[in-house]
């Protein structure tokens, strides 16, 4: 168990994270399903609440759509339901279009200027969802001429 509790010590991580690296450390899957078991108890290790603590620092940090956090959260070890309640929430809060155009804004800063197909690239890869995109599209009434985002 001390491996197990030096590996959290250096950052969060997700029970799969933690069997992964107990694994590679040669523990057997019955020690690595007690450790991950008595880390749980001690509340050490809690997938839901390391997702929340995640989106939160993500989206405040690099603002991105649904299928981005969903994607990357699932990497992580993440189960796809527990990823998709969590996100779920997460949006409650925040308004995906108002996280989209903190998205452009951060990518605007410096005067750096976008054009229509940039905005719709870069809003595709952060993972907004085509409608969301349309709308961001259609508010902002960019063209392809470069504008800047004052």
């Amino acid at each position: 168990m001390p491996l197990g509790v030096r590996f959290l010590a250096r950052r969060d991580r997700t029970v799969v994270q933690v069997e992964r690296y107990l694994l590679s450390k040669g523990a057997s899957p019955l020690q690595v399903r007690q450790i991950v078991r008595r880390l749980s108890d001690l509340s050490y290790l809690n997938d839901h609440a390391y997702a929340q603590r995640w989106i939160g620092n993500r989206l405040a940090s690099r603002p991105m759509g649904r299928e981005r956090l969903k994607a990357e959260l699932q990497a992580k070890g993440i189960a796809e339901t527990l990823a998709d309640r969590v996100i779920a929430d997460a949006f409650r809060e925040a308004d995906e279009e108002a996280v989209a155009h903190r998205a452009l804004q951060t990518a605007q800063r410096h005067g750096r200027r976008l054009t229509r197909s940039q905005t719709m690239r870069l809003l595709r890869q952060r993972g907004f969802s085509e409608e969301t995109i349309d709308r961001m599209i259609g508010q902002s009434r960019i063209n392809e001429e470069p504008v800047y985002e004052e």
